[in-house]
């Protein structure tokens, strides 16, 4: 035990990486089980309420709502796994035996989290292949209160669009690209804040000058003299490209990491707000590498004085730990989607900040 290596041992290594994620798994598949169970409770009845819905639309529910589950409750169940763990090793005297043979406390953590290292990789995995593919199915089916969902016909209502303080309303798009096609056009004019002048047009098209656009049958009210005056068919540089009326508003819980790096790209280059879509973007990293925190936080519960046959109270204050881990997690969340955050420090904050605490509450254990 003398060795240098951050793996004195690969063969307890070995057993104690697989006792944590055998305990892991055990209890997310448990938790999988009760909530699924309780949710169809709630929902079953709404699905089968729908005419033409039967039995084989609440399997199809629940098909896409247990990678959710899985999703959520990953963290948690590694930090139980943890706990149980951990405990299982003391009562065992286990960690007494590790220590007595030179072992610090982080090299007998050193398995568990390697071990949640791979969870995050296949967490990571399972979230862009399948839970996003999954929520994007259950949101869409979800808006139509489990009927039918229609074919998108590709038509927007009620578009607005800003440039260069000037406001744009459009009460229907049709088409994509230079085949686009705005229906009951509304312009207003505000320099310097103030509304000045209004435009109304039957319809618009793009010109082959990017930024400019041809209005049909188009009357101008100039709100200070109040005159209308009738222009007809007119040209006029609105200042905006027909992807800022086509765009449609984006589900990035429902959108793969690549997939939603792109069109924050193009939510940028029309000129909308990427606020809370930046932060959920870099929490698909973050969320799942939060399984590496739950050895850290849980690890109270096997170090310590053994003396102080405190053990429950020990592994109480590692899941209060965890918790306080997902409720900071939570709140920065919601600060990012409000714009409150910065993205980055919305994701990753709680992250550093309990990676610290973690690693405090270790080494004043092992004091």
């Amino acid at each position: 035990m003398n060795s240098p290596s951050f793996f004195p041992s690969r063969t307890l290594g070995w057993y104690v990486a697989k006792m944590f994620l055998i305990r892991s798994f055990a209890i997310l598949a448990m938790l999988v089980v009760v909530l699924q169970t309780l949710d169809l409770l709630g929902e079953s009845g709404k699905i089968l309420s729908v005419a033409g819905n039967s039995d084989a639309d609440v399997w199809r529910y629940a098909g896409l709502r247990v990678p959710q589950i899985i999703e959520t409750f990953l963290p948690f169940s590694v930090l139980l796994g943890t706990l149980l763990t951990l405990v299982t090793l003391n009562q065992n005297s286990e960690i007494v035996s590790m220590k007595a043979g030179g072992m610090s406390a982080h090299q007998i953590l050193a398995p568990l989290i390697v071990a949640s290292l791979f969870v995050a990789l296949v967490s990571f995995t399972f979230n862009e292949r399948i839970v996003v593919r999954a929520t994007a199915a259950l949101n869409a089916w979800q808006d139509v209160e489990y009927a039918a969902i229609p074919r998108d016909s590709g038509v927007r209502t009620n578009v607005w669009v800003t440039s260069n303080g000037t406001l744009i309303n459009a009460m229907t798009v049709r088409g994509r690209g230079q085949d686009a096609r705005l229906e009951g056009i509304e312009l207003f004019g505000r320099p310097q804040g103030t509304l000045a002048v209004m435009v109304q047009a039957d319809s618009a098209v793009p010109t082959a000058t990017p930024g400019r656009w041809r209005l049909e049958n188009a009357r101008r009210f100039d709100v200070t003299s109040g005159r209308s005056t009738a222009l007809g068919t007119i040209e006029t540089d609105l200042g905006v490209t027909p992807d800022r009326f086509t765009l449609a508003k984006i589900d990035p819980e429902g959108l793969s990491f690549g997939e939603l790096r792109s069109a924050i790209a193009a939510l940028e280059a029309a000129g909308r707000p990427t606020q809370e879509a930046e932060t959920i973007l870099w929490h698909k990293i973050s969320g799942p590498l939060s399984a590496i925190l739950m050895p850290l936080l849980g690890a109270v519960a096997g170090f310590g004085l053994a003396r102080s046959g405190q053990l429950f109270v020990r592994a109480v204050i590692g899941m209060a730990l965890g918790f306080a881990y997902f409720v900071a997690d939570n709140f920065g969340l919601a600060m990012g989607n409000l714009g409150a955050y910065p993205p980055l420090l919305a994701a990753w904050g709680p992250f550093f900040l309990f990676l610290l605490i973690g690693e405090l509450v270790l080494v004043r254990s092992e004091e």
